[in-house]
């Protein structure tokens, strides 16, 4: 980044301050966005296994490059030589495919030190620092948009922060796109899959109308529900459906469309990796079956790619149930249970969101797949 640009956006972010609340009062300008959005998440921890040409671009109207952390200290994106190289490599060959896919990096993520995003959206001038630099990176290296992955906000007041994040953010990303003449760059959020944290000891919301305003869409991260943080029963991680609770794809996004998002601005997530359990007595076996840990996978956490899961079953001659009245899948062979989406259950999530009138979905994450058979079947759900 050079020192005069990131001036230039840090004068032009100074005036843009003053006028937030003005411009986030007034709808965003309407993107150029396809009828659909169908995305997908490429960890970059993967370049070895799947370089970004590797990428069946056909598939996917839009991809995310997972993810540029946010220095602690300065609150400017963080651009490794590793980022460097592999973002410039993603963006190439996301626009290099016919027809061209919109290119967004990911900022933060999962893993990263969500105290770092809580500091940065707690002062003005963190806040205009943080946005001229995602500005440049975008710019630098041609990327379409960028999407936010704070997992998550803590209380109320960090809420109202990233509300006030948001509308700087999308005054200065209109502002720059009318100084430059460039089309304006996308903004996205990734977020949970409720707009409630309902969950949780400490009860908070997302400002989802001002989401409405600022963002494009959101990305609703509709898996996660059950893991290895509770292994006394087994639980379908993605379940479309709860007959019981409201631990569920169904319920989270029509809570958010019921906070006020529009439809057409919510995109649905999908995992591509399931959850698994060890069964406490092999002959209980159904959804919420009794457990005592977690089952075969990756880091002792009971995960597994979903393209593991299928060579798993066939490996094991597991059985395979699918739940009709949840909309879930499930596999089980001796103690060994696994919760996960396969093409019948992508099949009835994509029914489901279309019904809602939601604008896509997007899958976690590329190079989980078998053979690119969900993200066939996603793509395929959706034009059918």
């Amino acid at each position: 980044m050079s020192q005069g640009t990131s001036l230039l956006l840090l004068l032009l972010l100074t005036t843009i301050l003053s006028l937030s609340t003005i411009h986030a009062n007034s709808p965003a300008p309407a993107s150029s966005l396809p009828p659909v959005i169908k995305a997908g998440y490429w960890p970059s921890w993967s370049f070895n296994t799947l370089p970004p040409n590797s990428i069946h671009f056909s598939y996917f109207t839009h991809v995310l490059y997972a993810f540029i952390p946010i220095n602690s200290t300065t609150f400017e994106l963080s651009i490794s030589p590793f980022h460097d190289l592999w973002l410039a490599n993603f963006t190439t060959s996301a626009h290099s495919h016919s027809p061209p896919v919109s290119a967004l990096m990911g900022i933060a993520g999962g893993s990263f030190n969500r105290t770092v995003v809580a500091n940065l959206v707690s002062n003005p001038a963190s806040r205009a620092t943080f946005i001229a630099s995602t500005i440049n990176i975008a710019r630098k290296y041609n990327l379409d948009g960028m999407d936010l992955d704070w997992e998550f906000p803590s209380n109320t007041e960090q809420m109202e922060n990233l509300a006030q994040l948001f509308k700087e953010w999308r005054a200065a990303i209109d502002s720059e796109a009318a100084a430059c003449g460039r089309p304006r760059l996308l903004l996205t959020s990734s977020v949970y899959f409720s707009v409630d944290f309902f969950l949780s000891i400490v009860p908070r919301s997302y400002p989802a109308s001002v989401m409405a305003e600022t963002l494009d869409w959101i990305n609703a991260m509709c898996f996660d529900y059950h893991g290895w943080w509770n292994t006394t029963e087994t639980g379908a991680h993605a379940a479309l459906f709860d007959p019981v609770h409201n631990i569920s794809t169904s319920y989270g996004l029509s809570s958010w469309v019921s906070a006020g998002m529009p439809a057409k601005k919510v995109v649905m997530g999908m995992p591509l990796y399931g959850r698994t359990f060890e069964l406490k007595e092999r002959e209980k076996h159904g959804i919420g079956a009794p457990g005592v840990g977690v089952g075969p996978g990756i880091g002792g956490r009971g995960i597994m790619v979903y393209g593991r899961i299928v060579e798993f079953n066939m490996e094991e001659n597991a059985t395979v149930v699918r739940d009709e009245e949840r909309g879930a899948v499930y596999s089980y062979v001796g103690d060994s249970w696994l919760g996960y989406d396969d093409r019948w259950s992508v099949r009835k999530k994509i029914d489901f969101a279309k019904e809602m009138g939601l604008g896509g979905y997007f899958l976690w994450a590329l190079g989980f797949d078998y053979h690119w058979s969900i993200s066939q079947t996603a793509w395929s759900a959706w034009e059918n």
